[in-house]
């Protein structure tokens, strides 16, 4: 299951993704916003960083107006890996070397065909452990060391 968090400059391209994902034969956590009303990045990048945190969600997608915004967010909630691109490999990468469980995108600067490749890339794409492992672990202890600040 893949959450999917977005504010209202996302709405678009959510539905976009929601499109790949159902191709892909994937299921998905839709946690909004579907309102074209102004919203806050904040609230709806924590939404779905916690479905993946607690292990209702494998993977999650947020987007917002450039994908930083939503992406920092979902970042500051324990656990979450949130890889803050715009082209494919980065997307693929982030997942094969640095174990990324969410995908933050830009609904102002992609283009709805390029954000499906992406998706397409960050979702079918898997960690490849060995050396990226102690990589991540590395990742993990700093946020461990800052939990406990």
């Amino acid at each position: 299951m893949i959450a999917i968090g977005n504010d209202h400059t996302g709405l678009e391209l959510k539905r976009a993704v929601i499109e790949e994902l159902t191709e892909l034969g994937l299921e998905y956590l839709d946690l909004g916003t579907n309102a074209t009303g102004s919203c806050d990045y904040p609230v709806q990048g924590e939404l779905a960083a916690r479905a993946v945190a607690d292990g209702r969600c494998e993977l999650g997608i947020v987007i917002c107006g450039t994908g930083v915004g939503i992406g920092l967010a979902a970042n500051k909630v324990q656990g979450i890996r949130c890889a803050m691109v715009s082209e494919v490999y980065s997307a693929m990468m982030a997942r094969r070397h640095n174990d990324a469980n969410m995908l933050a995108l830009g609904a102002r600067v992609l283009g709805t065909e390029y954000a499906k490749l992406i998706v397409r890339s960050f979702v079918t794409a898997r960690f490849e452990g060995e050396r990226h492992a102690r990589r991540v672990d590395q990742i993990k202890d700093i946020e461990a060391r800052e939990a406990r600040k």
